[in-house]
């Protein structure tokens, strides 16, 4: 992958807006593969779907990206992910290694977070049961 590639794509996350979604055929092959915590589907459209749906379930969505590697066909980002959920900012760190096909359009794109620790544990009653059990699970003595 070239440095060009990266940064269209890199660009791409960091402007995302719903007008932007609506291009996602010119950043996503076709058939490309899309895999979350939450979703796992085939097909641009499908993808467009999941960041729309993202627009309208929080505030303020934005990519921040940390860094950016490449090797051949394959790039890594680390990012943090910005929002607001009913008026509280919020944040996500995550990872996604992307697979690009020919034409320079993603192929294949697996996201990689925490959704325990960066989204379920800052929920009032599910976030106190899953702090407990991490505190009981979590090696004391390091």
């Amino acid at each position: 992958m070239n440095e060009s590639r990266l940064a269209r794509i890199r660009a791409y996350f960091e402007q995302l807006t719903p007008a932007a979604v609506q291009r996602i055929g010119e950043i996503y092959a076709p058939d490309a593969y899309f895999k979350d915590p939450f979703n796992e589907v085939r097909g641009a459209a499908a993808i467009g779907r999941i960041f729309a749906h993202m627009f309208e379930q929080v505030e303020a969505p934005r990519f921040f990206v940390r860094e950016a590697v490449c090797a051949d066909d394959t790039a890594f980002l680390t990012w943090d992910f910005t929002f607001r959920r009913r008026g509280r900012p919020q944040s996500i760190h995550g990872a996604t290694l992307l697979t690009l096909a020919a034409d320079g359009r993603i192929a294949s794109h697996r996201d990689y977070w925490d959704a325990a620790g960066e989204l379920y544990e800052k929920l009032p009653v599910l976030g106190a049961v899953l702090r407990w059990l991490r505190r009981r699970i979590s090696v004391h003595d390091l």
